[in-house]
């Protein structure tokens, strides 16, 4: 991309990130610009750009339970190339946070677009991997699981509980897990990959904290999970076993921990 072609302001850098249906773009685009638009309007995307390589399917993917699973090393490009996506839809929904709440503090919007240039450093990583093992993005199909929940976020009080307090919190207990798996599948760069993963995300879930705590008046169990866009639970905002020390480290109290990990559905009728 020339200089000139290059999105001027921050909310077009990332309304074109998202946009995007150019892999390559979704993996280098441009440099962030320096300024915010003079005018805050809000701006919520329904859906992202897809590149061609992308197969987008409605169909579960059910990872693999147990390290035996992961000894084909078909089974662990799968599990990586999922990840990869989820990196990606993170790096998106970043930048749709950006554009829906325009209103919010320069700094937290700031922080969300850092927290994309993480994302697709992760994206990066994974892809390093795959192609390890002798894949590369495109070779299985993908789901936009989050970007199928998360634009249902009314407010930014929502969206940080969601991403920086759920998808995010809970991957330091799947990173933790399926870094374990794949150790003992004999993959110990695949184990240190989720390691580092899991490693640099406890400063997202440190800033899911901070602003929840800034925008909402305080963090507490009820307060969050009443912050879950519906039909959301705790439910899928957790692994087994729970990452309790990353989840402390981010700022999660003990009593936080000890309700996600004990909270069950509530019966209906």
């Amino acid at each position: 991309m020339n200089t000139s072609d290059a999105p001027q302001t921050l909310e077009r850098w990332a309304h074109a990130y998202i946009a995007s249906t150019t892999l390559a773009y979704k993996f280098d685009p441009p440099a962030l610009p320096t300024t915010f638009a003079e005018t805050r309007e809000a701006m919520r995307i329904e859906r992202p750009g897809r590149p061609p390589e992308l197969r987008v399917v409605w169909d579960k993917y059910k990872a693999p339970k147990s390290a035996h699973a992961l000894m084909s090393a078909q089974k662990r490009a799968h599990l990586l190339h999922t990840f990869l996506h989820h990196e990606l839809q993170a790096a998106e929904l970043m930048c749709w946070a950006v554009l829906s709440f325009p209103d919010t503090p320069s700094s937290f919007r700031r922080g969300l677009l850092s927290i994309c240039q993480d994302e697709i450093r992760h994206m990066k990583m994974y892809s390093d991997h795959l192609r390890h093992l002798g894949y590369q993005v495109g070779d299985f199909p993908v789901r936009d699981w989050f970007w199928e929940r998360t634009p249902h976020a009314r407010g930014a009080v929502e969206f940080v509980a969601l991403m920086g307090l759920g998808f995010e919190a809970s991957n330091l207990d799947h990173t933790a897990r399926f870094a374990e798996m794949f150790r003992a599948a004999g993959d110990p760069e695949g184990a240190r990959l989720q390691e580092l993963v899991g490693e640099e995300e406890i400063a997202h879930v440190a800033f899911g904290v901070h602003w929840f705590r800034e925008l909402a008046g305080e963090l507490d169990f009820a307060r969050w999970e009443h912050a879950l866009p519906s039909p959301l639970s705790p439910m899928v905002m957790r692994g087994k076993p729970l990452s309790r020390e990353a989840r402390a480290r981010a700022g999660l109290t003990t009593s936080f921990l000890d309700e996600l990990e004990a909270w069950q559905p509530r019966p209906r009728g």
